[in-house]
Protein backbone atom coordinates (compact mmCIF):
# COMPACT_ATOMS: atom_id res chain seq x y z
CA UNK A 1 0.00 0.00 0.00
CA UNK A 2 2.59 2.39 1.27
CA UNK A 3 4.20 1.92 -2.00
CA UNK A 4 1.20 2.34 -4.25
CA UNK A 5 0.93 5.82 -2.48
CA UNK A 6 4.98 6.10 -3.28
CA UNK A 7 4.36 5.36 -6.84
CA UNK A 8 1.54 8.20 -7.08
CA UNK A 9 3.45 11.05 -4.95
CA UNK A 10 6.23 10.31 -7.53
CA UNK A 11 4.14 10.39 -10.68
CA UNK A 12 2.50 13.29 -9.52
CA UNK A 13 5.98 15.06 -8.82
CA UNK A 14 7.07 14.61 -12.40
CA UNK A 15 3.33 15.95 -13.81
CA UNK A 16 3.79 19.33 -11.61
CA UNK A 17 7.85 19.54 -12.97
CA UNK A 18 7.17 21.46 -15.92
CA UNK A 19 11.18 22.42 -16.43
CA UNK A 20 11.81 21.19 -20.49
CA UNK A 21 13.92 18.08 -20.54
CA UNK A 22 14.97 18.52 -24.57
CA UNK A 23 18.97 18.95 -24.46
CA UNK A 24 20.63 21.67 -27.18
CA UNK A 25 22.91 19.80 -29.46
CA UNK A 26 25.83 22.04 -28.47
CA UNK A 27 25.45 21.29 -24.82
CA UNK A 28 25.44 17.66 -25.58
CA UNK A 29 28.62 17.81 -27.60
CA UNK A 30 30.46 19.68 -24.85
CA UNK A 31 29.26 16.80 -22.94
CA UNK A 32 29.16 13.66 -23.95
CA UNK A 33 30.96 13.78 -27.80
CA UNK A 34 34.19 15.10 -25.61
CA UNK A 35 36.39 18.08 -25.22
CA UNK A 36 38.88 16.61 -27.87
CA UNK A 37 36.38 16.46 -30.27
CA UNK A 38 36.30 20.46 -30.09
CA UNK A 39 40.08 20.70 -30.32
CA UNK A 40 40.53 18.75 -33.34
CA UNK A 41 38.10 21.09 -34.76
CA UNK A 42 40.00 24.14 -34.10
CA UNK A 43 43.47 22.12 -35.37
CA UNK A 44 41.24 21.93 -38.75
CA UNK A 45 40.22 25.34 -38.99
CA UNK A 46 44.10 26.14 -38.55
CA UNK A 47 44.75 23.61 -41.63
CA UNK A 48 42.34 25.27 -44.06
CA UNK A 49 43.64 28.90 -43.16
CA UNK A 50 46.77 27.61 -43.60
CA UNK A 51 45.73 25.79 -47.12
CA UNK A 52 43.82 29.38 -48.51
CA UNK A 53 47.05 31.20 -47.10
CA UNK A 54 45.46 33.24 -44.57
CA UNK A 55 47.84 32.22 -42.21
CA UNK A 56 51.53 30.62 -42.39
CA UNK A 57 53.26 27.79 -41.21
CA UNK A 58 50.79 26.44 -38.67
CA UNK A 59 50.78 22.83 -39.56
CA UNK A 60 55.21 22.80 -38.98
CA UNK A 61 56.35 20.58 -36.18
CA UNK A 62 58.24 23.69 -34.53
CA UNK A 63 54.37 25.42 -34.07
CA UNK A 64 52.98 22.87 -32.74
CA UNK A 65 56.14 22.27 -30.15
CA UNK A 66 55.24 26.00 -29.41
CA UNK A 67 51.79 25.58 -28.99
CA UNK A 68 52.79 22.73 -26.63
CA UNK A 69 55.55 24.51 -24.81
CA UNK A 70 52.74 27.32 -24.24
CA UNK A 71 50.31 25.68 -22.93
CA UNK A 72 52.41 23.72 -20.96
CA UNK A 73 52.33 26.61 -18.06
CA UNK A 74 48.26 27.39 -18.02
CA UNK A 75 48.22 23.37 -17.78
CA UNK A 76 50.08 23.33 -14.75
CA UNK A 77 48.16 26.06 -13.30
CA UNK A 78 44.48 24.56 -14.42
CA UNK A 79 44.79 21.12 -13.27
CA UNK A 80 45.67 22.33 -9.95
CA UNK A 81 42.63 24.96 -9.57
CA UNK A 82 40.34 22.16 -11.11
CA UNK A 83 40.25 20.77 -7.60
CA UNK A 84 39.40 23.87 -6.15
CA UNK A 85 36.34 24.30 -8.57
CA UNK A 86 35.56 21.25 -8.34
CA UNK A 87 35.19 21.18 -4.46
CA UNK A 88 32.56 23.90 -5.77
CA UNK A 89 34.18 26.77 -4.62
CA UNK A 90 34.97 28.34 -8.11
CA UNK A 91 38.21 29.55 -8.14
CA UNK A 92 41.62 30.36 -6.34
CA UNK A 93 42.15 34.29 -7.25
CA UNK A 94 45.26 34.36 -5.65
CA UNK A 95 47.43 32.26 -8.32
CA UNK A 96 48.76 34.94 -10.33
CA UNK A 97 50.76 36.38 -7.43
CA UNK A 98 51.61 33.15 -5.83
CA UNK A 99 53.30 32.78 -9.32
CA UNK A 100 55.20 35.84 -9.32
CA UNK A 101 56.28 35.72 -5.42
CA UNK A 102 57.44 32.55 -5.34
CA UNK A 103 59.77 32.81 -8.50
CA UNK A 104 60.91 35.88 -6.77
CA UNK A 105 61.55 33.90 -3.82
CA UNK A 106 63.28 31.32 -5.85
CA UNK A 107 65.54 33.95 -8.08
CA UNK A 108 66.71 35.02 -4.43
CA UNK A 109 67.23 32.65 -3.05
CA UNK A 110 69.86 31.17 -5.91
CA UNK A 111 72.50 33.20 -3.71
CA UNK A 112 72.67 29.71 -1.37
CA UNK A 113 71.61 27.34 -3.98
CA UNK A 114 69.65 25.85 -6.48
CA UNK A 115 68.30 23.12 -4.00
CA UNK A 116 67.27 25.83 -1.24
CA UNK A 117 66.13 27.93 -3.77
CA UNK A 118 63.67 25.63 -4.85
CA UNK A 119 62.71 24.94 -1.43
CA UNK A 120 61.87 28.38 -0.35
CA UNK A 121 59.82 28.68 -3.11
CA UNK A 122 57.70 25.88 -2.08
CA UNK A 123 57.75 26.56 1.28
CA UNK A 124 56.22 30.07 0.23
CA UNK A 125 53.55 28.55 -2.17
CA UNK A 126 52.29 26.31 0.58
CA UNK A 127 51.93 29.22 3.06
CA UNK A 128 50.04 30.56 0.86
CA UNK A 129 48.15 27.82 0.22
CA UNK A 130 47.48 27.02 3.69
CA UNK A 131 46.44 30.49 4.66
CA UNK A 132 43.47 30.06 1.89
CA UNK A 133 42.96 26.43 3.45
CA UNK A 134 42.34 27.68 6.88
CA UNK A 135 40.18 31.20 5.78
CA UNK A 136 37.81 28.98 2.89
CA UNK A 137 37.92 25.57 4.45
CA UNK A 138 37.57 26.16 7.92
CA UNK A 139 36.63 30.13 8.55
CA UNK A 140 34.06 29.52 5.55
CA UNK A 141 35.25 32.63 3.59
CA UNK A 142 34.01 33.77 0.45
CA UNK A 143 36.57 32.27 -1.53
CA UNK A 144 36.18 34.85 -4.51
CA UNK A 145 36.93 37.77 -2.35
CA UNK A 146 38.87 35.98 0.23
CA UNK A 147 41.55 34.77 -2.89
CA UNK A 148 40.96 37.67 -4.35
CA UNK A 149 42.32 40.09 -0.93
CA UNK A 150 45.35 37.75 -0.99
CA UNK A 151 46.34 38.15 -4.33
CA UNK A 152 46.52 41.70 -3.76
CA UNK A 153 47.97 41.58 -0.38
CA UNK A 154 50.91 39.60 -1.76
CA UNK A 155 51.03 41.93 -4.46
CA UNK A 156 51.97 45.02 -2.14
CA UNK A 157 54.72 42.61 -0.32
CA UNK A 158 56.33 42.10 -3.21
CA UNK A 159 56.45 45.51 -3.83
CA UNK A 160 57.47 46.91 -0.82
CA UNK A 161 59.78 43.94 -0.05
CA UNK A 162 61.41 44.21 -3.89
CA UNK A 163 60.40 47.91 -4.12
CA UNK A 164 58.86 47.18 -8.07
CA UNK A 165 62.41 46.08 -9.00
CA UNK A 166 63.07 42.90 -11.06
CA UNK A 167 66.15 40.19 -10.03
CA UNK A 168 67.80 38.35 -12.56
CA UNK A 169 68.87 34.83 -11.72
CA UNK A 170 72.65 35.23 -13.32
CA UNK A 171 73.15 38.37 -11.29
CA UNK A 172 71.88 36.88 -8.11
CA UNK A 173 73.32 33.26 -8.13
CA UNK A 174 76.64 32.85 -6.80
CA UNK A 175 77.74 30.15 -9.12
CA UNK A 176 76.56 29.13 -12.88
CA UNK A 177 75.61 25.90 -11.68
CA UNK A 178 72.83 27.60 -10.09
CA UNK A 179 72.21 29.80 -12.58
CA UNK A 180 72.20 27.23 -15.07
CA UNK A 181 69.95 24.74 -13.40
CA UNK A 182 67.38 27.33 -12.91
CA UNK A 183 67.53 28.12 -16.51
CA UNK A 184 67.25 24.42 -17.39
CA UNK A 185 63.53 24.43 -15.43
CA UNK A 186 62.05 25.66 -19.09
CA UNK A 187 64.75 24.98 -21.28
CA UNK A 188 65.69 21.40 -20.46
CA UNK A 189 64.61 19.09 -23.37
CA UNK A 190 64.13 15.36 -23.48
CA UNK A 191 65.62 13.76 -26.87
CA UNK A 192 66.06 17.57 -27.95
CA UNK A 193 61.89 17.85 -28.49
CA UNK A 194 59.80 17.87 -25.00
CA UNK A 195 60.15 20.26 -23.08
CA UNK A 196 60.61 19.61 -19.05
CA UNK A 197 57.12 21.70 -18.25
CA UNK A 198 55.53 19.28 -20.76
CA UNK A 199 56.70 17.02 -18.88
CA UNK A 200 55.80 17.90 -15.38
CA UNK A 201 52.26 18.81 -17.00
CA UNK A 202 51.60 15.11 -18.41
CA UNK A 203 52.73 13.05 -15.15
CA UNK A 204 50.64 15.56 -12.76
CA UNK A 205 47.67 15.23 -15.23
CA UNK A 206 47.74 11.55 -14.87
CA UNK A 207 48.38 11.88 -10.72
CA UNK A 208 45.90 14.25 -10.19
CA UNK A 209 43.55 12.64 -12.67
CA UNK A 210 43.44 9.65 -10.48
CA UNK A 211 43.59 11.62 -7.03
CA UNK A 212 40.28 13.20 -8.51
CA UNK A 213 38.24 10.05 -9.71
CA UNK A 214 40.42 6.72 -7.73
CA UNK A 215 41.15 7.70 -4.05
CA UNK A 216 38.82 8.63 -1.13
CA UNK A 217 39.86 11.91 -1.10
CA UNK A 218 38.63 12.28 -4.53
CA UNK A 219 35.80 10.60 -3.76
CA UNK A 220 35.08 12.85 -0.77
CA UNK A 221 36.03 16.15 -2.89
CA UNK A 222 32.87 15.21 -5.30
CA UNK A 223 30.60 14.94 -2.68
CA UNK A 224 31.88 17.86 -0.65
CA UNK A 225 31.68 20.12 -4.42
CA UNK A 226 27.98 18.73 -5.32
CA UNK A 227 26.63 18.80 -1.90
CA UNK A 228 28.77 20.20 1.23
CA UNK A 229 25.81 20.34 3.93
CA UNK A 230 25.22 16.23 2.63
CA UNK A 231 28.67 15.28 2.92
CA UNK A 232 29.42 16.98 6.71
CA UNK A 233 26.59 15.70 7.90
CA UNK A 234 27.44 12.63 5.96
CA UNK A 235 30.94 12.34 8.22
CA UNK A 236 33.14 13.94 5.94
CA UNK A 237 35.75 16.34 7.03
CA UNK A 238 34.47 19.18 4.30
CA UNK A 239 36.83 21.82 6.12
CA UNK A 240 40.38 19.41 5.09
CA UNK A 241 38.93 18.31 1.89
CA UNK A 242 38.13 22.09 1.15
CA UNK A 243 41.81 23.09 2.15
CA UNK A 244 43.55 20.09 0.54
CA UNK A 245 42.59 21.53 -2.38
CA UNK A 246 43.68 24.73 -2.33
CA UNK A 247 46.83 23.35 -1.26
CA UNK A 248 46.80 21.27 -3.96
CA UNK A 249 46.32 24.64 -6.28
CA UNK A 250 49.44 26.82 -4.45
CA UNK A 251 51.43 23.92 -4.91
CA UNK A 252 51.03 23.87 -8.96
CA UNK A 253 50.93 27.18 -9.39
CA UNK A 254 54.59 27.24 -7.36
CA UNK A 255 55.75 24.86 -10.29
CA UNK A 256 54.15 27.34 -12.87
CA UNK A 257 55.74 30.17 -11.29
CA UNK A 258 59.32 28.74 -11.11
CA UNK A 259 58.60 27.51 -14.93
CA UNK A 260 57.63 31.16 -16.02
CA UNK A 261 60.11 32.43 -13.73
CA UNK A 262 62.57 30.62 -15.42
CA UNK A 263 61.70 31.18 -19.05
CA UNK A 264 61.55 34.99 -18.58
CA UNK A 265 64.79 34.92 -16.90
CA UNK A 266 63.66 37.52 -14.36
CA UNK A 267 61.79 37.61 -11.05
CA UNK A 268 58.86 40.71 -11.72
CA UNK A 269 55.68 41.15 -9.86
CA UNK A 270 54.04 40.59 -13.34
CA UNK A 271 54.82 36.76 -13.80
CA UNK A 272 51.82 35.16 -13.50
CA UNK A 273 49.13 37.54 -14.80
CA UNK A 274 46.06 36.64 -15.95
CA UNK A 275 46.83 33.03 -15.60
CA UNK A 276 43.99 32.90 -13.15
CA UNK A 277 41.40 33.75 -15.70
CA UNK A 278 43.07 31.83 -18.32
CA UNK A 279 42.67 28.63 -16.19
CA UNK A 280 38.88 29.23 -14.97
CA UNK A 281 38.16 29.28 -18.77
CA UNK A 282 39.87 26.05 -19.92
CA UNK A 283 38.33 24.31 -16.69
CA UNK A 284 34.79 25.58 -17.89
CA UNK A 285 35.76 24.60 -21.05
CA UNK A 286 37.36 21.36 -20.55
CA UNK A 287 33.68 20.24 -18.85
CA UNK A 288 34.25 21.24 -15.23
CA UNK A 289 31.38 22.90 -13.92
CA UNK A 290 31.59 26.05 -11.96
CA UNK A 291 29.00 24.32 -8.89
CA UNK A 292 31.65 21.86 -8.33
CA UNK A 293 31.61 17.86 -8.04
CA UNK A 294 31.22 17.78 -11.66
CA UNK A 295 34.35 16.70 -14.49
CA UNK A 296 37.49 15.54 -15.03
CA UNK A 297 41.45 16.39 -15.08
CA UNK A 298 41.41 15.10 -18.47
CA UNK A 299 38.56 17.28 -19.82
CA UNK A 300 40.43 20.24 -18.45
CA UNK A 301 43.44 19.16 -20.23
CA UNK A 302 41.19 19.37 -23.25
CA UNK A 303 40.19 22.53 -22.48
CA UNK A 304 43.93 24.07 -22.34
CA UNK A 305 44.79 22.42 -25.63
CA UNK A 306 41.95 24.27 -27.23
CA UNK A 307 42.78 27.49 -25.23
CA UNK A 308 46.65 27.22 -27.05
CA UNK A 309 45.23 26.17 -30.39
CA UNK A 310 43.08 29.51 -30.27
CA UNK A 311 45.50 31.62 -29.14
CA UNK A 312 48.37 30.68 -31.90
CA UNK A 313 45.80 30.58 -34.95
CA UNK A 314 44.89 34.24 -33.13
CA UNK A 315 48.64 35.13 -33.01
CA UNK A 316 49.11 34.08 -36.95
CA UNK A 317 45.96 36.13 -37.89
CA UNK A 318 47.36 38.71 -36.45
CA UNK A 319 45.13 39.70 -33.49
CA UNK A 320 46.51 41.73 -31.25
CA UNK A 321 46.63 40.49 -26.97
CA UNK A 322 43.84 43.07 -25.60
CA UNK A 323 41.49 41.57 -28.28
CA UNK A 324 42.62 38.31 -27.47
CA UNK A 325 41.40 38.67 -24.36
CA UNK A 326 37.95 39.83 -25.47
CA UNK A 327 37.72 36.55 -27.26
CA UNK A 328 38.30 34.72 -24.34
CA UNK A 329 35.73 36.43 -22.27
CA UNK A 330 33.26 36.15 -24.81
CA UNK A 331 33.64 32.03 -24.99
CA UNK A 332 33.85 32.01 -21.38
CA UNK A 333 30.31 33.40 -21.37
CA UNK A 334 28.99 31.61 -24.11
CA UNK A 335 30.48 27.99 -22.53
CA UNK A 336 29.02 28.78 -19.36
CA UNK A 337 25.64 30.18 -20.53
CA UNK A 338 26.17 26.71 -22.53
CA UNK A 339 26.42 24.55 -19.78
CA UNK A 340 24.38 26.08 -17.51
CA UNK A 341 21.25 26.05 -19.56
CA UNK A 342 22.18 21.88 -20.54
CA UNK A 343 22.36 20.80 -17.25
CA UNK A 344 19.36 22.39 -16.13
CA UNK A 345 17.66 21.30 -19.28
CA UNK A 346 18.50 17.99 -17.95
CA UNK A 347 16.97 18.48 -14.47
CA UNK A 348 20.08 19.88 -12.66
CA UNK A 349 19.44 23.21 -11.37
CA UNK A 350 22.31 23.34 -9.15
CA UNK A 351 24.40 24.48 -12.57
Amino acid sequence: MENTKLGETTQEIKQIDTRATSVNIIGKVIHYAGIYAVALLFLLAGIILQSFGIINNFLTTQNMMNILDAVSMLGIVAVGMAFVTYSGHFADLSVPTTMALTGIIAVHMLQYGFLPAIIAAVMAGLLIGLINAVAVGKYKANPIIWTLAVNYVTLGVIRLVWVNKQIYPDMIAKTQRASDLFDSIYRLRFFNKIALPLVILIVLTFVLNFVMKRTKFGMQLKMTGSAQKAARFSGINTERIIGMAFIICALTATLAGLTITSLSRVGAWYNGTGYDFKAVTSIVIGGMTLAGGRGTIIGVLGGVLIIGLMNNIMTLLGVGTFSQDMIRGLIFILVVGINAKSLRSMGRDDA
